[in-house]
């Protein structure tokens, strides 16, 4: 393997780190909302609603998280939930027009922060790292995918030795 898949790796592994490290970091001050909130918040910017588990993958929170979180949105004004008419069990979440505003001055004081990161490359050289992040986040997804499957598959294949061992022996 070349340099500079090694080096692609130890950049990727670093760059979810400091995320990881902002996220933790993060002191919650009354009256201010967290950077989980606002990627929940994010998460419905382009989308009219969406259910509490597609938004918490959207948000990369857990549904517990996303679930008590939405109650302190929706306590602000931020959000509103529904009951989905074709399934009662799920529940579907949108922006008010408070928090659409909300959002759109959040992503107003950062976008210029961001590009202002992002200013020496060229827009091909976004592309390009778009390009590579869409790559990676496929190949951790199939490798999740992987993963599950083979959890499932020794679920299944541990049930049947699961309850051999504790039947009781043949008396025979």
């Amino acid at each position: 393997m070349s340099k500079a898949y090694d080096d692609l790796g130890r950049s990727f592994k670093a760059t979810v780190a400091a995320v990881r490290r902002l996220r933790g970091r993060e002191t919650h001050r009354p009256g201010e909302l967290s950077d989980a909130q606002y990627s929940l918040l994010f998460g419905l910017r382009d989308a009219e609603e969406l259910s509490t588990g597609e938004l918490a993958i959207a948000a990369d929170l857990s549904p517990a998280a996303t679930t008590e979180m939405l109650e302190g949105l929706v306590s602000a004004g931020l959000v509103k939930r529904r009951r989905s008419d074709r399934d009662r069990r799920v529940v579907l979440v949108s922006l008010t027009p408070r928090g659409r505003e909300l959002v759109e001055e959040r992503r107003a004081a950062m976008e210029p922060l961001w590009r202002a990161a992002l200013s020496e490359f060229s827009e091909r050289d976004l592309r390009t790292a778009i390009a590579v992040l869409d790559r990676i986040r496929g190949f951790f997804d199939e490798r999740s995918q992987a993963r599950s499957a083979e959890a499932d598959a020794a679920v299944e294949v541990g049930r049947p030795l699961a309850r051999a061992a504790h039947a009781k022996p043949d008396a025979g």
